[in-house]
């Protein structure tokens, strides 16, 4: 279980390429002792460049990145206590699975009885024991990922990082993937600093996951704060699904703020949305599509409420997905758990329906 001591401390760091990229800006960040940490964002966003920072294969700009208390400024990636686990796996093809696990051993001049309980160690912890003789051609993909694990801890670092580990599974074993994943840093106990472009994985492994876009990290925060209690736009659309509109505040009343949707001001009038602190001018006003409901006759007790017409739904097995639009052009999208076989077959293209949600279910957004 995680704790509060900062294993990772990530100071003000910079990473430039050239005199016009900057990767990284300006990034401080710690990451707890024995926690599962997800950086996530888009392709570019400076995800990769950061955790390449942490193992020495990059060089910092500026700033600091501390690791067990230690400075790395003038540390050698082989001489960190950190371990990385490429996109690619990068396993020897003409070893055996033992021999791939056993080989930064010998390279370290580990002695031989050493090799052999911890390679047997690392390939019980991966499930993999009975294959210990066979070559990586032998092994499906999601094999191959754990011999990749056990090679790497296997050398005992404090700290695993992982570049993108799942991406070249298939959609079904990924899943599966992520669940031994964190069940194997539970069991070992150690961090795991993981670099994913993709939500859902990151939502459901990490303890924390930092959002970066552009090099800045956006916001840091436990994966259901994140996805209920985004701080800006670009976190509140990447996170999962969202509907996004401009409103402008009016006012402040009953706790709240008074905010005005122009193009369907004449529908619902002025809002008044659940609001702690102050804003002034045009804010994101955003709606999970999940948190919508549709109804075909107007709901009375609902008191956001407008009507907008049925353009595509689109079946997704266990769910659907509803899009509408307003006669002002306001485009609203809603999920529909698919909870019997014919759920969603009431509601075709071009029908006229009640779109509504909660006052408390609606967020403000100033960034």
């Amino acid at each position: 279980m995680a704790d509060d001591t900062a294993i990772i401390s990530i100071q003000n760091v910079v990473k430039r390429f050239g005199a016009y990229v900057t990767a990284v800006k300006n990034v401080t960040l710690d990451i707890r002792q024995g926690e599962f940490f997800a950086l996530l964002g888009p392709s570019g966003c400076g995800k990769t460049t950061l955790l390449r920072m942490l193992a020495g294969f990059e060089s910092l700009t500026e700033g600091r990145i501390l690791i067990d208390g230690e400075d790395m400024d003038r540390v050698e990636p082989n001489k960190r206590p950190v371990n990385m686990v490429f996109q690619s796996y990068a396993v020897f093809p003409h070893m055996t699975v033992e021999q791939n696990v056993a080989y930064g051993l010998k390279v370290s001049g580990t002695p031989k009885p050493e090799i052999d309980k911890r390679v047997r160690e690392s390939l019980t912890l991966v499930q993999l024991e009975s294959m210990a003789g066979r070559k990586p051609d032998q092994l499906s993909g999601g094999e191959r990922q754990r011999v990749a694990l056990a090679r790497a801890l296997v050398k005992q670092p404090k700290v695993l990082l992982l570049d993108e580990p799942l991406s070249a599974l298939d959609a079904k074993l990924r899943e599966q993937m992520q669940i031994e994943l964190v069940h194997l840093q539970k069991s070992v106990g150690i961090t795991f600093v993981i670099v994913t472009h993709d939500q859902n994985e990151a939502l459901s492994m990490a303890d924390r996951v930092a959002v970066m876009n552009q090099g800045r990290v956006l916001q840091v925060a436990q994966p259901s704060d994140l996805y209920e209690y985004p701080k800006s736009r670009f976190v509140a659309d990447f996170i999962g699904k969202m509907n996004l509109f401009d409103g402008q505040v009016a006012g402040v009343k009953d706790r709240g703020i008074v905010i005005r949707i122009d193009a369907v001001a004449e529908q619902i009038g002025d809002l008044v949305l659940p609001y702690k602190g102050s804003a002034q001018g045009t804010v994101g006003i955003a709606i999970r599509p999940e948190k919508v409901r549709l109804d075909q006759e107007e709901p009375p007790e609902q008191p956001i409420r407008l009507q907008a017409r049925v353009v595509e739904v689109v079946y997704y097995g266990n769910e659907s997905h509803v899009f509408l639009e307003s006669d002002t052009g306001v485009k609203i999208s809603v999920n529909m758990k698919n909870i019997s076989r014919n759920t969603h077959a009431g509601i075709i293209k071009d029908d006229v329906l009640w779109v509504s949600w909660r006052p408390e279910d609606t967020l403000v957004l100033t960034s």
